[in-house]
């Protein structure tokens, strides 16, 4: 087995199963600090499932989690917070009304203020699901200068969104998942240069990969 990825969480071969199926299908990921990473995806690809595995509210099958080389994967959901993974699901805890560091405090809602201020001192990853879902286009743009400037100071963000278009404004590198499997790995940069690279994925579930105009 290769060592850990230095300044990562690595999600390394990950299988989830949701009622005996599995949906999540030996996936692989790497979120760099710092750095907004998309997960992107139609509907039903397993990005969801994934994102409730990483924090600790389904046990995967099989993988790991990697933070600072120790798994984390299958801890309860207050110990992997502790260690400074936060989820923010369905996009609806950030807020755009709020500071970077106010954010953080949701993300962080079920911990202690000794270990919610730990969390927002020194920020690690955020795993936000589904930033679009629900929310206007005029506030999805009010969140997105939100989410830049979290990765600014040095919380490595997994943005797990639908629409291309929201996503890949913000990353630096994409995966597309579909079926429970990532499809493609790479710059966001050339997703956004070669859309043709996102139409087959989308297309097989009868998705868009456009959103909102931002």
């Amino acid at each position: 087995m290769s060592e850990p990825v230095s300044g990562t969480l690595e999600l390394r071969d990950l299988t989830v199963e949701r009622g005996g199926r599995a949906v999540v299908r030996e996936v692989s990921v790497e979120i760099e600090a710092g750095q907004v990473t998309a997960l992107l995806g139609p509907n039903g690809a397993g990005k969801s499932t994934l994102v409730l595995a990483v924090g600790g509210v389904l046990r995967p099958r099989s993988g790991a989690v990697l933070l600072d080389g120790a798994d984390i994967a299958g801890r309860r959901p207050e110990r992997i917070r502790r260690a400074g993974v936060a989820v923010v699901p369905e996009g609806r805890r950030l807020l755009p009304d709020l500071t970077v560091e106010d954010n953080l405090r949701v993300a962080s809602y079920a911990l202690t203020g000794e270990q919610a201020q730990a969390l927002i001192s020194q920020p690690r990853y955020l795993l936000i699901d589904e930033l679009s879902l629900g929310l206007a286009p005029v506030v999805v743009s009010r969140l997105i200068p939100v989410i830049r400037t979290v990765a600014e100071s040095g919380t490595g963000v997994l943005l797990i969104e639908q629409f291309a278009t929201v996503a890949l404004g913000l990353a630096h590198r994409a995966h597309i998942m579909e079926g429970g499997r990532i499809r493609f790995s790479g710059l966001a940069s050339e997703l956004r240069e070669h859309p043709e690279l996102l139409s087959s994925a989308y297309l097989l579930r009868g998705s868009s990969p456009q959103g909102p105009a931002l």
